[in-house]
């Protein structure tokens, strides 16, 4: 009988289990299919109703709107009316934003990766700083005068110092940023800001809504860092340099790489307001020894009414050592977080070859998205403070030194001025949109960076000369011979056609393509000397000087024998500078050699072409280099001084030695020649002339004032290398000599 109860009773719980699931599972499926008409109709309305200023924007970018504009319920009950007053007017309105739903892409399809800077308004404040972001962006290659060829926007009101006690913090930002008429709520903007926020609590909040705008900001953390959106930028001073830069402080005192100092600080410890606890606790690692921390109370006008019983020992022990001292002879740097995340000193580390050692938990670091700072830094926790000395000792003195290596690489690639900080950040934008053709970590995180890999030219390593070495890859066993000619061709004696000869016996000559920049008509073919190689005759364009460094599509060989008209060479010695070439395959390798000297009484550049015991550059009357520097020099360098060299029709071959120097910070090499190079050179023609008129050495130092101007510094580098065939991957014996056509000097 109570077996029968207790199935009885299995039986009716069981069912009653049945009932509950299908009268549940109804009434879910009521709730979501009511849920989806809703949300449809309201994603109907907002297409309906949405103003869409530019067409064709991504339908990827709705739910990024609804999620914006219309939050749930579930999180509206969890938070305070100030709270969901303070959320509508963050910074950070549109945290979700991304590349894919904040972002017009047709436009830069449409006309490529250009930038248009608003134009200044008159009485608009704009500090220095500012103005050095916006005179970068108006001289590189990216800048559009017309806003209807733009792909991203940046504003020309001064957005760096949103600390409203700062006396350049401009007023009704706000008002000024939405009365744009391209505004169009931030969409493909730019804003860059190196301060937020204001005493005591130093928030991230630039002071306006900036909408769906992508953010270049210093001290961002990660916590409110949009990946694949915004870009984290250093924090800069006003004196930083526009253009240029100081140079890495590491030289060839690199061995041992150990210095006085293991690891130091200097800076202020904050008493009020937010501040560092992991300053306040710096003295217990100090030891007055290899480990220099150093803090001080001494800033703000009231710090003695808030100073503490250590402040007196603190500052006294701050005032024995000197900040630029210390720098200069560390193994690694502390950079502690401040007011803000980030520091003045990460960069003053950079410089000095001091390995940074990261002491700010959440600050997303300068470029990340882009830089292996795991190569450059140590990346360590406010947590384990005490622990720092421990770990920086354990580190093998290879390592160090492969450190401070890359932090020299890292400085003159990215950090070394305004206008580099810049085109950085413009370049990680570009790589985003044009991700088919975006550069690697390798091209970012090698010599020589970012900036000089333009992934136009290609994606893949192989095409560029730097990365021979690190693939492995051999350098190319031909050449492509580029004769420059502005002579009519009126005689069968004249230089050129011997020189055709000469190069075309080449065992390494591939093709010879002959840039006729004549004023006179193309000779006829059988003008031309019979070969065993091809020769193409090419009209130059515009007939002006900077179209010998074309990449014309002609060239199919990655080297380039550049060659003028009168140029007197032997296949011997065509044939020894091609085999020099192979070896430093980044660099221009040839016969003729100049250099440049500092007239200090001028205080200017001079060009000079004695033979003396040091050169800086190599002609391109003859020189082999790889083409990729033709593109570098089609693309990269601003019309500018590209149109100084056409109208003057001379310094083209300076320009392009300042490309090379300034991409490799190499100098170029020069061969040996026969002992008559230098008076055959000299040859019955009209270019002879050239070099006799004072006029042409005049220009010649004109151009190499402006073109250190462009740059920021002077790229050229004196050297005193020259390679002779004896010495060079030859036997010694002379019996056995492989260039005995080249004489010795």
């Amino acid at each position: 009988m109570q077996a029968k109860k207790r199935y009885f009773i299995l039986l009716s719980a069981g069912t009653c289990l049945v009932l509950l699931f299908y009268l549940g599972g109804l009434q879910f499926r009521a709730s979501r299919s009511h849920s989806w008409r809703r949300d449809e109709h309201s994603r109907n309305d907002l297409q309906k109703n949405a103003d869409h200023p530019w067409q064709r924007f991504p339908d990827t970018l709705l739910p990024f709107i609804q999620w914006d504009q219309a939050e749930s319920q579930d999180y509206n009950s969890q938070v305070s009316p100030r709270q969901k007053r303070d959320a509508n007017s963050s910074v950070y309105k549109g945290k979700k934003c991304r590349m894919e739903s904040c972002f017009d892409f047709t436009l830069c399809k449409r006309n490529g990766f250009k930038v248009y800077a608003y134009p200044q308004q008159k009485g608009d404040k704009i500090s220095e700083s500012y103005q050095n972001i916006l005179s970068a962006i108006e001289g590189s290659r990216f800048y559009t005068s017309d806003p209807s060829q733009a792909c991203l926007f940046v504003l020309s009101l001064d957005t760096l110092d949103r600390d409203q006690l700062s006396p350049q913090y401009v007023h009704n930002l706000k008002t000024k940023v939405q009365n744009l008429h391209l505004w169009n709520n931030g969409r493909n903007h730019l804003i860059f800001n190196l301060y937020s926020g204001t005493w005591p609590d130093y928030t991230e909040d630039v002071g306006f809504d900036i909408g769906q705008a992508m953010l270049a900001k210093a001290s961002i953390s990660t916590e409110n860092f949009r990946p694949n959106f915004d870009v984290s930028i250093p924090l800069f001073s006003k004196d930083h340099p526009r253009t240029g830069g100081d140079k890495g402080f590491l030289r060839f005192n690199t061995i041992p790489p150990i210095r006085k100092y293991m690891l130091v600080f200097k800076g202020k410890r904050y008493l009020t307001g937010i501040g560092s606890d992991t300053r306040n606790a710096l003295y217990h690692v100090h030891n007055g020894e290899d480990v220099i921390l150093l803090t001080t109370c001494k800033h703000g006008k009231d710090w003695q009414k808030h100073k503490d019983a250590r402040c007196d020992k603190d500052n006294t022990e701050y005032e024995k050592y000197d900040y630029r001292e210390m720098l200069h002879n560390a193994t690694f740097c502390l950079v502690p977080r401040g007011r803000r995340l980030g520091s003045f000193r990460f960069l003053e580390a950079l410089q000095a070859a001091c390995v940074p050692v990261m002491l700010s938990n959440g600050w997303e670091l300068p470029f990340s998205e882009v830089i292996d700072w795991n190569q450059a830094a140590v990346i360590g926790d406010e947590r384990l403070l005490l622990q720092i000395p421990s770990t920086i000792r354990s580190i093998h003195q290879d390592k160090i030194l492969a450190l401070r290596q890359q932090t020299q690489f890292l400085w003159e690639a990215y950090f070394s001025s305004v206008e580099k900080i810049v085109l950085t950040t413009l370049e990680i934008i570009q790589d985003r949109i044009f991700k088919h053709i975006s550069r690697n970590s390798l091209m970012w995180n090698k010599h020589p960076g970012g900036l000089f890999a333009l992934p136009q030219y290609s994606s893949y390593l192989g095409d560029f000369p730097y990365y021979y070495a690190n693939l492995g890859i051999k350098s190319p066993t031909k050449f492509t011979a580029v004769i420059h000619a502005v002579t009519p061709l009126v005689s069968q004696s004249q230089p050129i056609l011997k020189l055709l000869v000469a190069v075309a016996k080449s065992q390494y000559c591939h093709q010879i393509i002959v840039l006729w920049n004549c004023d006179k008509p193309l000779p006829a073919k059988h003008r031309w000397p019979a070969t065993a190689v091809p020769v193409i005759v090419i009209e130059g364009e515009s007939k002006v000087m900077s179209s010998r460094f074309l990449p014309y599509d002609n060239i199919v060989t990655d080297a380039i024998l550049s060659l003028d008209e009168d140029t007197v060479l032997s296949t011997t010695e065509v044939d020894f500078a091609f085999t020099v070439w192979q070896s430093f395959p980044e660099r221009i390798v040839g016969y003729p050699a100049r250099s440049h000297f500092w007239d200090s009484a001028k205080e200017r550049w001079g060009y000079t072409s004695k033979w003396t015991n040091d050169y800086s550059m190599v002609l391109t009357g003859a020189a082999i280099y790889h083409k990729y520097y033709h593109y570098l020099y089609t693309h990269y360098l601003p019309v500018s001084l590209k149109n100084m060299v056409d109208q003057l029709a001379n310094c083209e071959d300076i320009l392009i030695n300042f490309l090379v120097s300034a991409v490799t910070k190499l100098p170029p090499i020069k061969v040996t020649q026969k002992k008559q190079y230098k008076e055959t050179m000299m040859g019955q023609t009209s270019r002879a002339s050239r070099w006799a008129d004072p006029d042409h050495f005049a220009q010649r130092q004109t151009c190499m004032n402006t073109f250190a101007s462009w740059f920021g510094y002077m790229p050229l580098i004196h050297s005193q290398m020259r390679l002779d065939p004896v010495l060079f991957k030859d036997q010694v014996s002379i019996l056995r000599k492989k260039y005995r056509d080249i004489e010795r000097l």
